[in-house]
């Protein structure tokens, strides 16, 4: 889920630490900046999950076998996809943007939703907004089910049964330059994690 605001300055602090985040929210920051600085060698990476696919069903070992829509053709073109693509800025992380995405998930985890919209009517636009102003263009990406960093960006990435690759079209744009992260429990899901993105962002935490 996307939005853009009219043109105008962006505005962008400092980036802050990531001591607010948890291991794996850090590690998904991470995950998302390496496949930004490499598309190509992470392309690899998708490579390996190939042999895991029976049709439509993935099987890695010791997981639960997952059913896809599309099964392997996802990943290839995924693969195809990113082996085309130019290196993009690391994003930075935010503490504002992070609470925002936080939000979502205290919001939804405890009942076992799904979606952008939060109990109270608020879009990802509205939740940045409450502990900063996005600026330029922002979106929201949320995976449900995923245990690693690794499993929650190349979920995202692939975006098996998303026709508009929109998730994978927001870790890899180039004019996202922030971003916020948070993950907890999933009533329905076991987990979910919440990820905002930005041009820029005035903090006010």
């Amino acid at each position: 889920m996307g939005q853009s605001n009219p043109p105008h300055p962006l505005i962008l602090t400092q980036g802050d630490s990531m001591s607010y985040l948890s291991q794996l929210e850090a590690q998904i920051i991470r995950e998302m900046n390496q496949a930004r600085a490499n598309p190509g060698e992470y392309a690899n990476k998708l490579e390996t999950l190939k042999q895991y696919y029976d049709g439509r069903l993935f099987k890695q070992p010791g997981e639960t076998p997952l059913q896809t829509q599309e099964g392997i053709t996802a990943v290839d073109e995924a693969i195809r996809a990113l082996r085309a693509m130019d290196s993009k800025p690391s994003l930075c992380p935010s503490r504002g943007m992070s609470q925002a995405a936080a939000d979502l998930v205290q919001d939804q985890g405890p009942r076992g939703e799904t979606g952008h919209t939060g109990s109270d009517g608020s879009t990802p636009f509205d939740r940045m907004n409450r502990y900063g102003r996005w600026q330029g263009g922002a979106a929201e990406n949320i995976s449900y089910g995923s245990d690693t960093a690794e499993q929650v960006v190349m979920q995202l990435i692939i975006d098996d049964g998303v026709s508009s690759r929109g998730h994978r079209e927001n870790i890899f744009n180039g004019e996202f330059r922030w971003t916020g992260v948070a993950c907890g429990p999933h009533q329905t899901y076991r987990q979910m994690c919440a990820i905002v993105y930005a041009n820029g962002y005035d903090e006010q935490v």
